[in-house]
């Protein structure tokens, strides 16, 4: 997955550089051992998938708080502290269910243990220093990728306390998600999605900015 990413990175970096018109258009659930009783063990799928949802919202936050230093636009800082509360709520699932944390030191911005995903960083970082526009582009694309990855992990977990933080955490990507295109498409451009299929990314820009998302649903909407 992290691949077909990392060339999404690319050519939106692509597309900036060549000066183009920036076109870049039921059955239950275990619960969580509330009330209580004891835990019900995670797979090894779901702890997998929290270990990595908390270095990815980590590369969110760091990006943001890189590029936000870069180009001064409010929406990076608004974002990265946004990016910082699904990190805390992913960390609380870690220790709930004592699975290892993979950030040791969480102000170690731009460093991580997954090397797929420090590569990814680095590719977004280089794409987002050549202009504004390609570090809204670069805004858009992180959160078209975790919407992605989100919603994988989502499809293998069981546990519902986990579900319902990967479901704030989706809430919190489309508000994102629309709030860069907003900026984007106030400087005249057109938005097209770089991971999700753009019927997705368009309905998703069009709706309005929702207010339940739990732990952190900054951004804004589209008009």
């Amino acid at each position: 997955m992290l691949t077909k990413r990392r060339m999404a990175v690319l050519a939106t970096a692509l597309l900036v550089a060549a000066g183009s018109s920036y076109s870049v258009s039921a059955m239950a659930r275990p619960g969580g051992g509330g009330g209580g009783g004891e835990l019900v063990p995670l797979s090894v799928d779901e702890e997998a998938g929290l270990q990595f949802m908390r270095e990815e919202e980590k590369l969110a936050r760091d990006s943001y708080i890189v590029l936000g230093d870069l180009w001064g636009l409010p929406v990076f800082a608004n974002i990265s502290e946004s990016e910082q509360s699904h990190m805390n709520g992913v960390k609380q699932m870690l220790g709930k269910y004592q699975v290892p944390d993979p950030i040791s030191d969480e102000s170690n911005v731009g460093s991580f243990v997954d090397p797929e995903l420090q590569a990814l960083f680095d590719d977004l970082m280089a794409a987002g220093e050549d202009s504004v526009m390609a570090a809204l582009y670069v805004g858009g694309t992180i959160e078209e990728t975790d919407m992605e990855d989100i919603q994988h992990w989502i499809d293998l977990a069981d546990h519902e306390d986990i579900i319902g933080v990967y479901e704030s955490l989706l809430c919190g990507s489309r508000n994102h998600l629309r709030a860069f295109v907003k900026q984007i498409e106030n400087r005249g451009a057109v938005y097209e999605a770089r991971v999700l299929p753009q019927d997705v990314v368009d309905a998703i820009a069009d709706s309005p900015t929702e207010r339940d998302c739990g732990s952190g649903g900054g951004g804004g909407g589209r008009r």
